[in-house]
């Protein structure tokens, strides 16, 4: 394999017709999308046998990596695609349909201004370009991501982790034989979604910012730092995970018990699941008794500060499950059956933790009290901010996005979970009849600058 200043002419390559098939995406129509969409579905339903035979493999696999410690549970937990009877498959093949179903994203009119007679702007979505995907296991990724990015008129370079190198693998083959046997009226080039496997193929393309426009890494801590720290390319996503609920004193009893509970126990390992539980002194005697009953019976841990503790102590609740936190822990992504418990003073007390230990994904507050609630929601830095609600809901498919590309904290054109509409941005069109800009200014023409109505123009560009 060749190299020219440390960069592979094979990956190098594969990233050139990435780009060469994000502009032929750039003209396909609602047409050519939903046939590509189709077909993956009926593959993946065809070939289901072969991609729980491959994701078996890569399970026993897996789990001699987690005897071992060198694999965490929680990974290994995403790794399942059977979910133990098989629904996980079939939400993924729904997924595919769903997001078939939704509006295109590309060639909507969101401004359009006639800046003189005939001479009309418009801003149109249009794709991105080339995405590169990095993940740790979860498999269905390859196809969900796949099919945002070809929704969407987008290419997408993937690179999964090798605990799922066997799904992948067989995704991957599923997609591009879905591709290549389409009818030529409604081609779409196989090169829009590649697969990479080798960490070296990704230290080459995170140089590659002539032919990839931004990057999404969906993993760790440790790989969403490392991608940010070795490119230029713009990065969409988000470090950590540390959501936290704050029960108010105004909460209530039961809503307290099923939002936290539900926010911690649903899926733990998951991004939105909340790691922090900050408690109103006041709601401390009369809600924090059942809420810690509630989390023990599920098996969950709890680490609790002085004053929890002691409220625990006094109604009666003991468990082995109960443990002295650490400052430490305000800071940790758990990704398992444990929660921190801080008792505030005050609502801005909470707000103020939130801020400074959050990590800007997913924070709740439980209470009757709308004033707090949307003080709380206006204050709370964060991409989700919900009122009597786990921050389980974060997640692009209970969003309506069909699924999702990914979450982002950051404070860029997306935000939160990340759908169709986060992946696509927008040009100016400007139509002229020979128009030019000296003729405009002081003593000459005059701008007109009329809004022209949104919905006489919203389909004008829908191909």
């Amino acid at each position: 394999m060749a190299s020219t200043n440390g960069i592979s002419d094979d990956t190098t390559t594969l990233a050139q017709q990435a780009r060469l098939a994000s502009l032929a995406l750039q003209s396909a129509s609602k047409k050519h999308k939903s046939a590509a969409l189709k077909r993956i579905h009926d593959l993946l339903a065809e070939r289901k046998d072969a991609v729980l035979e491959a994701n078996k493999r890569d399970l026993e696999n897996a789990k001699k990596e987690v005897d071992a410690g060198r694999l965490s549970s929680s990974l290994y937990k995403r790794l399942d695609l059977s979910g133990g009877n098989g629904d996980k498959y079939a939400g993924l093949l729904q997924g595919v349909l769903d997001v078939e179903q939704l509006p295109d994203p590309t060639g909507q009119v969101t401004l359009a201004t006639r800046l003189d007679n005939d001479l009309e702007l418009y801003r149109v979505s249009c794709p991105v370009g080339v995405l590169l995907i990095i993940f740790e296991a979860r498999p269905e990724v390859v196809v969900q991501i796949s099919c945002l990015a070809i929704k969407s008129g987008n290419a997408v370079i993937l690179k999964g982790g090798k605990e799922a190198a066997h799904s992948n693998q067989e995704l991957f083959k599923i997609l591009q034989d879905a591709l290549a046997s389409l009818p030529e009226e409604l081609s779409i080039p196989p090169t829009a979604v590649q697969l990479v496997s080798t960490r070296d193929e990704i230290a080459t393309l995170l140089k590659l910012d002539p032919y990839i426009d931004l990057v999404i890494p969906r993993g760790s801590k440790q790989l969403v730092q490392y991608v940010q720290e070795s490119t230029r390319i713009p990065v969409l996503g988000h470090a950590d995970g540390l959501c936290s609920v704050y029960v108010d004193e105004d909460a209530d009893e039961e809503k307290a018990v099923s939002v936290v509970v539900d926010s911690k126990v649903n899926y733990p390992a998951a991004c939105n699941a909340t790691e922090t539980l900050l408690i109103h002194f006041h709601a401390l005697p009369r809600v924090f008794p059942a809420i810690a009953r509630g989390l023990i019976s599920k098996g969950v841990q709890l680490r609790l500060d002085e004053r929890s503790q002691a409220t625990l102590t006094a109604a009666g609740v003991e468990s082995g499950q109960l443990t002295t936190a650490r400052e430490e822990d305000f800071q940790t992504e758990f990704l398992d059956l444990i929660i921190v418990v801080k008792t505030v003073d005050s609502l801005q007390e909470a707000i103020a933790h939130i801020n400074k230990f959050g990590s800007h994904h997913t924070d709740a507050i439980v209470t009757e009290n709308e004033a707090n609630a949307e003080e709380f929601m206006s204050k709370v830095d964060a991409a989700g901010v919900y009122w009597n609600a786990s921050t389980r809901f974060a997640d692009g498919f209970r969003y309506g996005f069909g699924a999702e590309i990914g979450v982002s904290t950051n404070k860029t054109h997306a935000r939160g979970p990340v759908g169709l509409e986060g992946l696509v941005i927008y040009k100016y069109r400007l139509y002229g009849k020979g128009h030019t800009a000296g003729s405009y200014g002081e003593g000459k023409k005059q701008y007109l600058h009329e809004p022209i109505p949104l919905e006489t123009v919203k389909d004008r560009f829908i191909k």
